[in-house]
């Protein structure tokens, strides 16, 4: 499977999405698409970016239903004839590359009393999140759409939480987390030991190894410089190959939060 992303160079901003947190914008490029930006210069900043390109690379590689993934540049000069401040610093501080989900026009919100999921996608799912430790596709924000019918993944930003401190990641790398319980898919994931075992399958070292190392460099040259872009991506990795290697422990927690809900 090609990992590769396309480049895009944004022409147009068309309007805030300000349901994000980060202020994400719906926003033109220059291949003639929509895409929903998000921008380095946004709250969490290039950790987010980070967070949305792994979750959405490996989503990608298991097969999940997730809107295609570009790099967005960002050029000097755009934005400075928006009118909103906010929106403009944001722009100002966001020269250069982002990241952009292709635009699913007509889309609506996933809604769990309405909508369904076949239970081995739902399974899939929380298995995906449990293991990028996603906080961020709850009841609440189901970060779900539902396009031509079809269920699709969004915002894979709040996934590796570990990042925002950078401390104990070992630790964090094999929690159970616990979290998995208010996951909105949960009730309907009743084959996560199917999932387990194929996505286990799929995923390895090296493959995590060309994920992580797709991470743009631009987005590893961090403030406090007290860590290198190559031992940026050797935590990420590590990360992730630990999880992967001790699977079993976020699958039972999974497992034994469902059974306090059905």
């Amino acid at each position: 499977m090609n990992l590769d992303l396309r480049t895009v160079n944004v022409t147009r901003y068309i309007t805030p999405l300000r349901e994000g947190g980060s202020l994400p914008a719906l926003a033109e490029a220059d291949d003639d698409f929509k895409y929903v930006l998000k921008f380095r210069g946004a709250g969490h900043g290039v950790k987010a970016l980070i967070s949305e390109f792994l979750g959405g690379q490996i989503a990608k590689f298991l097969g999940l239903p997730i809107p295609e993934l570009v790099f967005a540049n960002l050029d000097e000069a755009f934005g400075r004839t928006e009118g909103d401040e906010e929106i403009q610093d944001l722009l100002k501080f966001s020269q250069g590359l982002n990241l952009g989900l292709h635009y699913l026009s007509g889309s609506i919100t996933y809604d769990a009393a309405v909508n369904d999921c076949e239970p081995l996608l739902a399974s899939k799912i929380v298995w995906f999140d449990a293991f990028i430790t996603n906080v961020d596709r709850t009841f609440k924000n189901t970060n779900l759409l539902i396009w031509k019918k079809e269920l699709w993944l969004i915002d894979n930003g709040a996934s590796f939480y570990f990042h925002h401190s950078w401390t104990n990641w070992g630790k964090n790398a094999i929690t159970p987390f616990a979290l998995i319980k208010d996951h909105v898919l949960l009730p309907k994931a009743s084959l996560l030991e199917e999932a387990h075992q194929e996505f286990t399958s799929k995923l390895n070292d090296t493959i995590l190894r060309e994920i992580v190392n797709g991470i743009p460099e631009d987005w590893l040259l961090w403030d406090d410089g007290a860590i290198t872009p190559d031992e940026i991506k050797e935590v990420y990795f590590q990360f992730l190959s630990i999880r992967l290697s001790n699977s079993e422990i976020f699958l039972k927690e999974a497992q034994d939060a469902r059974k306090t809900l059905i």
